[in-house]
């Protein structure tokens, strides 16, 4: 049961990245800077994906999905480097939670759980890094329109 409900909670912060990254996608749509618009276009289109993944295996498992509340996604940010921190936060926050879920599995004996979650957290810390490299870009590029520029055009090409 304690797994179940941190997997369900996961779920959550995954449909939450989900809508987030959207949110995030359109904010930069409405700066025309479409690489980095893209780019969060491209993670929100995985995070859902990631969601799906958990509940095919809940499925599979023979459990009933029970889908929590979101809440709105934050619209609003002060700059390309607070929007850039808050996703790496986001990220590294789904790393500590699958990070939880791989110790409750292997905790409670759960070897199938470990075999599913083994190239999810691979992929995540990926996504982690990639997420801190985005952000010592833009925190490096300050507030010069043209570094940003050149970073939105590097995003455009992932």
């Amino acid at each position: 049961k304690d797994l179940l409900d941190n997997i369900l909670q996961h779920l959550s912060m995954e449909r939450n990245a989900n809508v987030q990254y959207f949110s995030m996608s359109l904010w930069f749509q409405e700066r025309d800077l479409t690489g980095f618009s893209s780019f969060f276009l491209k993670e929100s289109k995985e995070e859902l994906e990631h969601a799906y993944k958990f509940t095919n295996y809940l499925i599979a498992r023979g459990q009933k999905i029970d889908l929590f509340e979101l809440s709105k996604p934050s619209q609003n940010w002060d700059s390309i480097e607070d929007l850039i921190s808050f996703a790496f936060n986001m990220e590294a926050d789904l790393t500590i939670s699958l990070q939880q879920l791989y110790a409750i599995s292997e905790r409670t004996s759960d070897i199938r759980t470990n075999v599913f979650l083994d190239p999810i957290v691979e992929s995540q810390i990926k996504s982690e890094d990639e997420f801190a490299h985005i952000l010592g870009k833009v925190k490096f590029s300050g507030s010069n329109s043209s570094a940003i520029l050149i970073v939105d055009d590097y995003l455009s090409r992932k």
